[in-house]
């Protein structure tokens, strides 16, 4: 920090404060990520995060909802949200203090991505803002982004023994896979939604491939306004409420506020790693186009996945089945 300038010394202290202050829980991050959007348009990454984000404050609030209380057991559960916590804490922690340098440099009008090292960020994404300062390729950044913190989660939460061994090879998440109950969801204030399913979510490339799928739904010509108008309107609270209020038919399924069903993570990261140092950053990740195997308007899907949730609720009540350990 010596050689650094005094200004280049605050804006490190002040975007580690600002990281730290926004990366509390789900709902903090994800209303970050939408004031930033908001603030900075053309880094389109970020309202992608917000809508992502949202999902997983959905998931999270789903485990607490009236099916799977009944369907998994407490354990189970407390595993599954801090797994989705734990990925959502990460990628905030290393991907805000990108964006925020990005802001800055943006008011500045100079490049500071020479300070990206103090926030231990990947060199592959270092060089990814470089490239966008330069030839300002909106496409080439927004996949590079995804690329990153796909990267960032897989060996502390995806390839972790205590995860892997208890999240990722239980019954229920091999379940939900085969099921594609692992869906992002985008909806709209008319009630329809969007979105794509993964299966296959330990797989870095095929989440990395959903990433970019979900890209070019989110920001289609015809469809951006109609997500905007949701994520501008709607006050982000993890229930299912959020989007099903819009529906014309409700569905039985209930689910509650975030802040109210989980308490606040202490987080800590003992160990920083360059990714891009141990894998070689794939070019069918970054050139290949999404490509949409599976239809995207899933409002007809959505309901369905519901009665089938029910479905099973039913069936574990008729036949006294414990619920997954």
């Amino acid at each position: 920090m010596n050689h650094l300038t005094i200004q280049e010394q605050s804006i490190i202290r002040q975007i580690r404060a600002q990281t730290d202050k926004k990366n509390i829980d789900n709902i903090s991050r994800t209303d970050a990520y939408f004031s930033y959007f908001k603030q900075n348009p053309d880094i389109v990454w970020s309202f992608l995060a917000h809508m992502v984000s949202r999902n997983g404050g959905y998931n999270m609030c789903d485990l607490e909802g009236t099916a799977f209380r009944e369907l998994l057991a407490p354990q189970l559960r407390k595993q599954l949200f801090l797994t989705y916590e734990r990925a959502n804490w990460l990628i905030f922690h290393d991907v805000f203090p990108q964006l925020l340098l990005y802001q800055y440099s943006t008011k500045l009008n100079r490049p500071l991505f020479h300070l990206l090292p103090f926030f231990h960020v990947s060199s592959f994404i270092q060089q990814e803002w470089y490239r966008y300062w330069r030839e300002k390729d909106r496409n080439r950044l927004t996949t590079a982004l995804i690329i990153n913190e796909q990267n960032v989660i897989q060996t502390p939460v995806i390839d972790h023994p205590v995860y892997r061994n208890k999240v990722f090879r239980s019954l229920i998440f091999n379940f939900q896979d085969w099921l594609h109950f692992s869906v992002v969801l985008f909806p709209t204030c008319g009630g329809e939604v969007y979105g794509a399913s993964v299966n296959g979510f330990r797989f870095l490339s095929k989440r990395i491939n959903l990433g970019k799928r979900l890209a070019s739904i989110l920001f289609h010509p015809r469809l951006f306004p109609y997500f905007f108008e949701f994520a501008e309107k709607t006050v982000h609270t993890g229930s299912r409420l959020d989007y099903e209020q819009y529906f014309k038919v409700r569905t039985d399924g209930e689910t509650p506020f975030l802040r109210m069903a989980f308490p606040v993570i202490s987080h800590h990261q003992h160990e920083h790693k360059d990714w891009s140092k141990q894998r070689v950053v794939s070019p069918v990740w970054l050139h290949l186009p999404a490509k949409h195997k599976h239809p995207i308007h899933l409002t007809d899907w959505y309901m369905e996945k519901s009665d089938q949730l029910q479905l099973v609720l039913a069936l574990k009540k008729v036949f006294h089945l414990r619920p997954w350990q």
